[in-house]
């Protein structure tokens, strides 16, 4: 296995670099010069190796405090003990001058880390913004990074021609190489300390109170009316990537907010400004702004911080909807309004009992479903497309959540013995991330699937298929990614990634569109894929089947949307009966026990039509989990995002009204006061007789 491979090579680094380490104390104590110059420029060769192409190796190191410079510090010792051991160099004329040079040497390295983490702290601006202009903060490109984020590379890059002069010295018994070599290494380490500290002055610094200034001005230039607000770990931005394309065509100014400052960068591209608030006194700025309402698609620990904020309104949207008790979350009872698709979860919210009132329920149905291609009848080729995306087994330990432990090598198998199907296999991408088990079974399901395409054969689309979707991909690329350079930090990435001007969201979805129709035709039909990249995304995949098999899951009610024949696994224990009963979205769809045997039947009901029992049922409960078709669903997100923002100017009305009628009966009470009361408030004597 290619991990157990890696463990070995890992300590076998390490231990040479110890070992030729501890064989040049013995060489420079002997002493023996082949030795210790072979010694000395291995262990800095390996060490520069291991920094450059593999410095996680390393981390082992730095835990036991013997990183790079102690490291350094100790090989360039070695070599002057081993200088002090043999003749030829005079120890207080020639030695002397090296031992203060060395020493010079390692002090500017710690200066010129002082500096950086300096100029590190100056660079972390109280906001993080994208797709807003920010020229007038004069934002400046970031420093190299081999100055300012990687002393261990600056140290031994920079230690190269000292350490080469010194052994040019060891070597010859002259002084002057060691002179020129560490004389070299200083100067190299001295420009670089002078040159980064150019980013402490004041034309390359931008100080936190200007930062707050321009997004307060920005903010009333802006006038932004509805935010999404989202906060979230690595792995979780797919939540909120998903309403980007609802959020660009709200009615109103839309606005993201962000409270992690890695999660800029995972959100998709898109043309909506973007501003991560960090501190949440710095997020305290809306309550002053024009914003009036957020939209929340999950719930995170950071939630309860600006729902603190009395001038904006809130609504929950979630991140997809399913039968799962996640989708009653009592959490949900925080917001001002719960969002959803249709009066399934209403009644979900009902049967659940976790305090969420009816009255706050809005049905807006799911406008990110536009894309999905509706039911055009049983296939029309030779094979049968069928997608199997199980969701992944959850935090609860249910072993119902996901199929992949129990049931998915029998579904996959009944496929692929089936010669007319072709399998589209997308697991959840957090699949394996809780139970070893499901990563196991994720990784024998991948594995039957690339065995099974072993054994069929055909025509392969043509060269022309490929370079059409390498062009494809790089046009996609350039619409949706921003390269920068390896040095680039946060404050450099704001000032390239400014305002859009506009137009952005067009141009993507008409970009992913063609490189979604290269991607399919870059494959023959009768290919099986395992699709593990963001791309193509699950819609994508909807529109291919013909059938999917999934788990109770939010993807079923989005598959809804076209129609299709649908199966779920039952991997809960439960009787199938009560299995329909508990998990209404499963009603219209064929159920499929962990072996899986209902498999061929399932096929047949596909490819005729006729033997779909489920035909009239999927229409109904479509209509119950999304809602109706007429009005649109992105009609009706639009009137609920009017009606709340409504509600915001009304309650801030009422707050103004209440305000301008205590402040004259205050003044009232005052004079009242003053004109009764003829004493001086600061005179202890006044006081005490009143």
């Amino acid at each position: 296995m290619p991990f157990a491979g890696l463990v070995p090579r890992r300590f076998i680094q390490l231990a040479a670099l110890l070992a030729l380490l501890t064989a040049q104390v013995v060489a420079a104590l002997l002493p023996n010069v082949p030795a210790l110059v072979a010694t000395a420029a291995g262990g800095l060769a390996l060490d520069l190796y291991l920094q450059y192409r593999n410095s996680a190796q390393l981390a082992l190191l730095s835990k036991l405090h013997f990183d790079a410079a102690p490291r350094q510090l100790l090989r360039d010792m070695l070599v002057l003990v081993g200088l002090l051991r043999i003749d030829g160099i005079d120890p207080l004329r020639e030695q002397a001058p090296l031992l203060v040079a060395v020493c010079l040497f390692h002090a500017l390295h710690f200066a010129c880390q002082a500096v950086a983490v300096a100029v590190r702290r100056t660079r972390r601006l109280p906001v993080v913004t994208r797709n807003i202009d920010t020229s007038a903060l004069h934002l400046t490109p970031a420093p190299p990074r081999v100055l300012v984020r990687r002393p261990g590379h600056r140290l031994l890059t920079f230690s190269v021609p000292a350490t080469i002069g010194l052994l040019a010295t060891l070597i010859t018994t002259n002084s002057l190489w060691g002179a020129i070599g560490v004389g070299t290494a200083v100067t190299l380490m001295l420009g670089g300390t002078a040159y980064l500290a150019t980013w402490m002055l004041p034309r390359k610094r931008v100080k936190d109170d200007q930062v707050m200034r321009w997004l307060e001005k920005w903010l009333a230039e802006y006038k932004p009316t509805v935010a999404m607000y989202f906060s979230g770990g690595t792995t979780s931005a797919y939540q909120a990537n998903m309403w980007l394309s609802t959020l660009s065509q709200v009615e109103g100014r839309p606005l993201i907010v962000l409270r992690e400052r890695f999660m800029v960068q995972k959100i998709d591209a898109t043309d909506v400004p973007i501003i991560c608030f960090p501190k949440v006194s710095t997020m305290f700025l809306l309550e002053d702004s024009s914003l009036r309402m957020m939209l929340h698609p999950a719930n995170a620990a950071k939630t309860s911080q600006v729902l603190r904020i009395p001038t904006i309104k809130h609504a929950f949207i979630n991140h997809g909807e399913s039968d799962k008790l996640s989708s009653c979350n009592p959490y949900a009872k925080a917001y001002d309004e719960v969002w959803v698709a249709g009066p399934a979860a209403r009644e979900r919210y009902a049967q659940a009992e976790v305090g969420v009132e009816d009255k706050d329920i809005v049905e807006v149905g799911r406008p990110q479903l536009a894309p999905i291609q509706p039911y055009s009848g049983a296939p029309a080729g030779r094979y049968t497309t069928v997608l199997y995306a199980p969701t992944w087994e959850g935090w609860d330990g249910n072993p119902g959540n996901t199929s992949v432990v129990l049931a998915g090598e029998n579904i996959v198998r009944e496929l692929l013995a089936d010669e007319g199907v072709r399998l589209l296999y997308k697991p959840h991408p957090m699949t394996g991330s809780v139970d070893p088990r499901a990563g196991a079974a994720n990784q024998r399901i991948m594995a039957m699937i690339r065995e099974a395409n072993t054994k069929r054969s055909g025509a392969r689309p043509g060269a022309q298929d490929a370079a059409e979707l390498a062009r494809r991909t790089v046009e996609l690329d350039k619409c949706t990614s921003t390269h920068f350079r390896q040095s680039a930090d946060e404050v450099e990435r704001m000032l390239l990634q400014g305002a859009t001007g506009g137009g952005r969201e067009a141009l993507i979805t008409e970009a992913t569109v063609a490189w979604e129709r290269a991607y399919w035709a870059s494959f023959p039909e009768w290919e099986h894929q395992v699709i593990t990249d963001a791309r193509p995304a699950i819609f994508s995949c909807f529109n291919q089947a013909d059938l999917l098999i999934s788990d109770v899951s939010s993807v079923v009610s989005d598959w809804l949307s076209s129609e299709k024949p649908y199966a779920v696994a039952n991997t809960s224990g439960m009787p199938e009966a009560a299995f329909r009963t508990g998990f209404p979205t499963v009603s219209a769809g064929a159920i499929l026990t962990p072996t899986a045997e209902g498999v061929p039947a399932l096929l047949e009901s596909v490819r005729r039509p006729e033997k779909d029992r489920f035909t009239a049922a999927r229409a109904e409960l479509k209509e119950h989990l999304l809602g109706p078709s007429d009005p649109p669903s992105l009609t009706r997100f639009n009137a609920a995002v009017a009606a709340l923002c409504r509600k915001a100017d009304e309650r801030r009305a009422r707050m103004e009204e209440r305000l301008l009628t205590a402040i004259p009966a205050q003044r009232g009470a005052a004079d009242e006061v003053s004109e009764d009361t003829d004493t001086d408030p600061f005179d202890p004597e006044s006081a005490t007789s009143a």
